[in-house]
């Protein structure tokens, strides 16, 4: 009897050295906040963050939060068709306000709101992808952020800014975080750890004001009481190391070459009949090819399968204004150079078929 109860009792340690509260591993929001204050300019608190089962569970509990009925969520148009669905599920009227090369159109965010039969009073919640847009990859403009962070300010409402890419960035400066503006407490930040390590690693978090705190803990609690913590304390032991950081240069010069190939193939193939955006950062572009005018895009993305190039049509993204020319959506993060090679010369091949400009292989 003794034994099988020592065996109880090691058992019962072991379940709670595993389980941690709602918040999170405390060692792992201590590497969280040295992390974001290196790479993105923000000073936060361990106390102010939270670890949550990925961005998108962050997501949802903000929504559950801040959002009810009769409310508005804005949205940026085009935008991840996830994200719709998130936010979709709430009682919100989600509106959509277009983007363009500086970002969220701030200034049109009223009247886009009032030409959906709502009160611009009325948004609780701005979602934006500032410092890489998806899908475009545009990086929001000194201007626009000033005055996404004015407006949120003066309406009473909460931007939500998902830095999805936030470690993948091939310019010679790094864009600081919206959330390291003097924002007043209308600034939540949401990263993840999916794109940077494995997708199935499911560990994101939060950066949160203050006043939000108690609330975000208290759905958190309910939902997702005791997380279990040996990932975390493992992802914190491989930040506290540098071997995330060592991780992260690695990945960011595979990734560099990767990026200037498939660059270099698109204009070797397409030439002047080609327009790229989003190359600045992140592990995709958006490609138009401007060139193929009035050629629809499934038949690109048709052709290009039957070659064994796989391509992600853009204009499932958008909500209104959909591109007048073919555009894609090019990862470029999984394929060796030779690949990305061979891949662009076959969607060219696959280009021209569709034009007509060569009979069918």
């Amino acid at each position: 009897m003794a034994a099988v109860h020592a065996r109880r009792v090691r058992a019962r340690r072991h379940r709670r050295a595993r389980l941690r509260p709602a918040e999170g591993s405390l060692t792992l929001r201590m590497e969280i906040a040295a992390l974001v204050r290196q790479s993105r300019a923000l000073d936060a608190s361990p106390d102010h963050i939270m670890v949550t089962g990925g961005a998108t569970q962050a997501l949802d509990i903000l929504v559950r939060m801040l959002v009810g009925s009769g409310d508005v969520v804005v949205i940026e148009d085009p935008s991840h068709t996830v994200l719709r669905q998130v936010f979709g599920c709430s009682e919100a009227a989600v509106v959509p306000v277009p983007v363009d090369e500086e970002g969220l159109r701030v200034a049109d965010i009223d009247a886009c709101v009032r030409a959906r039969g709502h009160d611009p009073r009325r948004v609780k919640l701005v979602y934006v992808t500032q410092s890489h847009q998806f899908p475009t990859g545009f990086i929001m403009s000194e201007g626009r952020r000033r005055g996404l962070l004015e407006w949120a300010y003066a309406h009473g409402a909460t931007v939500l800014e998902d830095d999805y890419h936030n470690e993948f960035t091939f310019s010679d400066e790094r864009l600081p975080a919206l959330a390291a503006e003097r924002h007043r407490d209308t600034v939540v930040y949401v990263g993840s750890f999916s794109k940077t390590l494995f997708p199935a690693l499911r560990i994101g978090y939060a950066v949160l004001p203050p006043h939000l705190m108690r609330p975000f803990l208290g759905i958190k609690w309910i939902t997702d009481r005791l997380t279990p913590t040996v990932a975390q304390e493992a992802l914190a032991d491989f930040i506290s190391t540098g071997a995330y950081a060592r991780h992260i240069s690695r990945m960011t010069r595979l990734y560099r070459q990767r990026r200037t190939r498939l660059l270099e193939a698109l204009y070797e193939h397409f030439g002047a009949e080609v327009r790229i955006s989003g190359e600045a950062a992140g592990l995709h572009v958006l490609v138009t090819l401007i060139g193929a005018r009035g050629v629809p895009e499934d038949k690109i993305a048709r052709l290009a399968a039957a070659r064994g190039v796989r391509m992600y049509p853009a204009s499932g993204y958008f909500v209104q204004d959909p591109p007048t020319e073919p555009s894609f959506l090019m990862g470029y993060a999984a394929l060796p150079v030779p690949r990305i090679t061979e891949g662009v010369a076959l969607l060219a091949a696959a280009v021209r078929e569709a034009a007509g400009l060569v009979p069918a292989p």
